[in-house]
C-alpha cells in the first residue's frame, strides 16, 4: 500500500480510502470484517459524512457501535466526516457546522475528527461563519484538519479569504470514464471538442497548485451513479478489454486497474471504495501502487472514449 505525508498536515496516509457509506444496514461482525480488511491491507484513512446511513449520522453510529475503538486503535486510524447537506438545503452556517460535528463526534464514540470536509457548495455560505466554526472546532481539540468536497477553486478561494487553516483536500467524483478534470486539459482549446470544455475552473491544476489533495470518489462509475463501467461490454467493451489486458499483465484483478489509472496521476489522488465487500477492498487495494506506463495510461484514457488531438 503506498502511503503519503498529506500536505499540510502530518497525516501519514494510504492512498486508498474505505468510504463507510454504505454500512448502515450491515451488522457489526460485517463492518469489523470490513475495516479490518481495510486495515490488513494498509488502508488508514476512512471517509464518513453525516448524512451518509440513511438517518442523520446513521452511518457514523453504527461504525461507533461496532467497532468501540480503544484509544489505541484511533490513533492507528484517519478518520474523516462531511457536514453541510441538509434535507432541501446545503448549510455552512457557523451553528449547523458546530452541532453537526458534536453529533458525529458522538455517534463515532471519538473525541476528533482527523478531517472534516464541507460537503457540497453552498451558494448562501459566508466565509466568516465557516471560518469562526473552524476556529472554534480546532482550539477545542475537535477537528484537527479542514477541506471541501465537490468544490471549485473560486469556491476554495472564497472560503480562503477567511479560513485560518490550511484547506488540505477537495473530495471529487472521478473514474475512468468520469474525468473531465483531467480529459479538457489535455484537449484545451480545441474548438467544437466537447472534452475541451472546462467545467470546473481548471480544479486539477489548481489543486497541485496549492497542495490540496483530490479524493476520487465514485472510481468505478460510468457518470453520475448510473452503474460502473467494470463489465459493461455494451457500452465499454474497448475499455473493458484492455483493462483485462493489463489485469492479467499485473497479475491483479480489473478493479486494481481501475484504482491504478487514478493513483499513477501524479497529483498524488487518493481513491475512495464506496464497497461494502471486503473481497473488493482487497482487488481495490492491489491497485494502489501498480506503476502503469504512461503508455498504459493512456491507453485506458483513450479506451474510455477521451481525445488525444
Amino acid at each position: 500500500m503506498k502511503t503519503f505525508t498529506l500536505p499540510n498536515t502530518t497525516l501519514e496516509s494510504s492512498n486508498i480510502i474505505l468510504g463507510l457509506m454504505r454500512i448502515a444496514d450491515l451488522s457489526d461482525d460485517e463492518i469489523r470484517e470490513l475495516v479490518r480488511t481495510a486495515k490488513d491491507e494498509g488502508v488508514n484513512y476512512f471517509d464518513h459524512a453525516d448524512v451518509y446511513g440513511g438517518v442523520l449520522h446513521g452511518s457514523e453510529r453504527r461504525f461507533g457501535e461496532a467497532l468501540g475503538l480503544t484509544p489505541a486503535e484511533r490513533d492507528s486510524m484517519i478518520i474523516q466526516s462531511k457536514v453541510g447537506i441538509r434535507e432541501g438545503s446545503f448549510d455552512f452556517s457557523k451553528e449547523h457546522i458546530l452541532s453537526s460535528v458534536d453529533e458525529s463526534l458522538a455517534a463515532l464514540r471519538t473525541d476528533f475528527l482527523d478531517v472534516l470536509l464541507l460537503h457540497r457548495p453552498d451558494t448562501l455560505v459566508e466565509p466568516d461563519e465557516v471560518a469562526a466554526a473552524f476556529d472554534t472546532l480546532l482550539a477545542a481539540g475537535k477537528v484537527r484538519n479542514f477541506g471541501v468536497s465537490n468544490h471549485t477553486p473560486g469556491q476554495i478561494e472564497l472560503l480562503k479569504r477567511s479560513v485560518n487553516q490550511p484547506l488540505v483536500v477537495n473530495q471529487v467524483q472521478l473514474s475512468i470514464t468520469h474525468a473531465p478534470l483531467i480529459a479538457f486539459g489535455v484537449a484545451s482549446n480545441m474548438a467544437a471538442l466537447d472534452q475541451s470544455i472546462d467545467r470546473d475552473n481548471g480544479i486539477l491544476d489548481y489543486c497541485r497548485l496549492n497542495d490540496i489533495t483530490l479524493q476520487a470518489w465514485s472510481p468505478f462509475q460510468k457518470g453520475f451513479f448510473n452503474g460502473v463501467f467494470l463489465g459493461d461490454r455494451e457500452n465499454y467493451a474497448g475499455l473493458n478489454d484492455a483493462i483485462d489486458e493489463l489485469a492479467a499483465a499485473y497479475g491483479v484483478t480489473p478493479t486494481a486497474i481501475a484504482v491504478a489509472w487514478i493513483t499513477r496521476h501524479p497529483a498524488q489522488m487518493q481513491v475512495v471504495l464506496g464497497t461494502t465487500n471486503a473481497s473488493r477492498v482487497r482487488d481495490s487495494a492491489a491497485g494502489s501502487d501498480i506503476p502503469l506506463t504512461r503508455t498504459e495510461w493512456y491507453r485506458l484514457f483513450t479506451a474510455a472514449g477521451y481525445i488525444l488531438p
